[in-house]
C-alpha cells in the first residue's frame, strides 16, 4: 500500500520477470517519488536498475521459471542478517511450531 510508504521506508523490488519489467519500474519510481529507500533485485546484466534504485542486488541471469529460486537466496540472506541487527534470536523464533502433535 502506497500509504505505508514514507521517507527512509526500505522497500524491496524484484525485478527478475521480463513480462512485468516495465511494471516493475513504474513502481519504483512511485515510491522512489515517496522518499523510500529502494533495494533493487535484477539479474546480471541488467544496467537499467541501478538508475532506479538506491541498493542492487544482482543475481545470475537464468531462465523465467528458475529465477524465482535464485532470488530467495539473497532475500533469506537480507531477512536473516536483519534479524541479527535487530537483535532478534534466529535460532528460536517466537510463535514457530516445531511439530504439530493432533490426539
Amino acid at each position: 500500500t502506497l500509504a505505508l510508504i514514507i521517507e527512509g521506508v526500505p522497500v524491496i523490488a524484484l525485478a527478475t520477470q521480463r513480462d512485468v519489467y516495465e511494471k516493475i519500474l513504474s513502481n519504483i519510481k512511485e515510491v522512489k517519488a515517496r522518499d523510500a529507500v529502494v533495494i533493487g533485485v535484477a539479474m546480471k546484466g541488467d544496467d537499467a536498475i541501478a538508475k532506479y534504485v538506491d541498493h542492487t542486488i544482482l543475481i545470475p541471469a537464468t531462465d523465467k521459471f528458475l529465477s524465482p529460486v535464485l532470488t530467495v537466496i539473497p532475500l533469506q540472506l537480507l531477512a536473516y542478517y536483519a534479524a541479527i541487527t535487530r537483535g532478534a534470536d534466529v535460532d528460536k523464533p517466537r510463535n514457530l511450531a516445531k511439530s504439530v502433535t493432533v490426539e
